[in-house]
């Protein structure tokens, strides 16, 4: 038995059937020259045959029925791995459009409590000699930064290489140098420290936020579509576009490829709710989240590790190299914020960002008051070059994410070698038609290029 972590409870606590608390991920394979009819069956009997399950991917819940058992884990020594790792088939004509209905309808329901908490499907019957992998995990057991580096862990540069572990494979410890060093004295002592400066720094930081227009504060965002009660069926919609797009705008404008992400994101928002006339006056805020962990840490450690930015998408503005000039100066002032500050403080700032979330389970809560921020709009690094499962090579990696009551919407992207792909979370009820989000994700990129002169 093991004591769950506060930051991992909260999400088993704050899950019902309206609101599943689990991350997943969509990758889509090309299957290698010469793979046979049987080459899904091979790799998944082989997979079933082998596997060796790592700790992390065996933890559950204590107790599923009471408060209590959901603070400790306990791990499942009787796993039924062919539970967990399951083989699909898309009806025909098995293009993008039905694997992403088939997706969505996954990604809405609960996973199961009484076991671990989470669940990969092998999904045949993609046109073009293609086949998918999704997979969710809670997220009382990954955040979805580990999730990512858990999946590029099971990935490998080889194409000829057939026997590659999967992300809940046994894998060789490896040796790091150590972190947090000195005594336990020294380290009850800093934490200390960090707790006893955070009173000022919070007041320090919610100060300059007022001062600086740039950086909006919580509870400040419009009312908008996104930002009511939720249902607990999901959409998913995904796409790529190349990562050099976005590096030629930041370029030509002085800003970061991130803060071209957020103002494709701003004008794609901007143009969805004109077309459905409900634009508000005030611009957008959206929480931006950033990892506290070292790329290492983060692909061997489970638990959640996030802080968390507030960034004003100028959705008023319709000149798209405006938006973008203060899309720019909005995430400077964010960063601003945390400089100086121990990965504790940055992550105490940030709970006072969204800790108004935690009301959005009162009834009436999320369609009466102005919501924490609009939505959460986050950018995962992912692999860096060409990359390869059992000789399939990876095409795409769509992120999907967490929807909330007064978080009807959620955009992650990541990286894939040389493009962006994007994962679009909505809840079914309240985001209609959630696909033309990625025409107006493209009209978006567009225009930003014409405005900064590199189209």
């Amino acid at each position: 038995m093991q004591l769950m972590p506060v930051t991992d409870s909260m999400f088993l606590l704050m899950e019902s059937r309206e609101h599943p608390m689990h991350v997943g991920g969509l990758q889509l394979f090309s299957k290698p020259d010469g793979a046979g009819d049987d080459y899904i069956e091979s790799i998944y009997r082989d997979l079933l045959d082998r596997a060796e399950i790592a700790r992390l991917f065996r933890k559950r819940p204590m107790s599923p029925v009471n408060t209590l058992g959901q603070a400790f884990w306990v791990e499942d020594d009787a796993m039924d791995i062919s539970y967990h790792v399951r083989r699909s088939a898309l009806p025909t004509p098995g293009r993008i459009r039905e694997l992403l209905e088939l997706t969505s309808r996954w990604h809405g329901t609960l996973l199961d409590r009484h076991r671990p908490l989470w669940e990969t499907h092998f999904v045949e019957g993609l046109s073009g000699n293609r086949f998918a992998i999704y997979t969710k995990v809670h997220h009382a057991v990954l955040d979805g930064v580990s999730a990512l580096r858990l999946m590029q862990n099971a990935l490998t540069d080889d194409p000829s290489v057939r026997d590659t572990l999967t992300p809940w494979e046994l894998r060789p410890s490896k040796k790091r140098a150590k972190t947090g060093g000195g005594s336990l004295l020294q380290r009850i002592t800093g934490l200390a420290s960090d707790f006893a400066g955070f009173g000022p720094t919070a007041v320090r930081a919610l100060t300059e936020a007022a001062r600086e227009h740039s950086v909006p504060l919580p509870m400040q965002a419009p009312r908008t579509m996104f930002n009511v009660s939720i249902g607990g069926a999901r959409r998913f919609a995904a796409q790529s576009w190349p990562i050099e797009s976005f590096r030629r705008i930041g370029k030509a404008t002085g800003t970061t490829v991130n803060d071209v992400v957020l103002a494709t994101c701003s004008g794609a928002l901007r143009d969805y709710l004109i077309e459905h006339r409900a634009l508000p006056d005030a611009p957008l805020t959206a929480m931006v989240p950033v990892s506290l962990r070292s790329r290492e840490a983060a692909a061997e450690e489970g638990g959640n590790a996030i802080g968390a930015i507030l960034c004003d998408l100028a959705t008023n503005e319709p000149d798209p190299a405006r938006r973008l000039a203060r899309i720019s100066a909005s995430m400077s002032g964010g960063k601003k914020l945390f400089a100086g500050l121990s990965p504790l403080q940055v992550l105490l700032l940030s709970a006072l960002n969204v800790s108004p979330l935690g009301l959005s389970t009162i009834p009436g809560v999320a369609d009466y008051t102005r919501p924490a921020f609009n939505l959460v709009i986050s950018n995962v690094p992912g692999p860096k070059g060409t990359t390869y499962f059992n000789g399939a090579r990876l095409e795409g990696v769509y992120p999907a994410s967490i929807c909330l009551d007064g978080q009807a919407l959620n955009i992650t992207l990541t990286s894939n070698n040389d493009m962006l792909d994007f994962g679009i979370t909505g809840c079914r009820n309240s985001v209609p038609h959630l696909q033309r989000m990625l025409l107006h994700l493209d009209t978006a990129l567009s225009e930003l290029a014409t405005a900064a002169g590199v189209s």
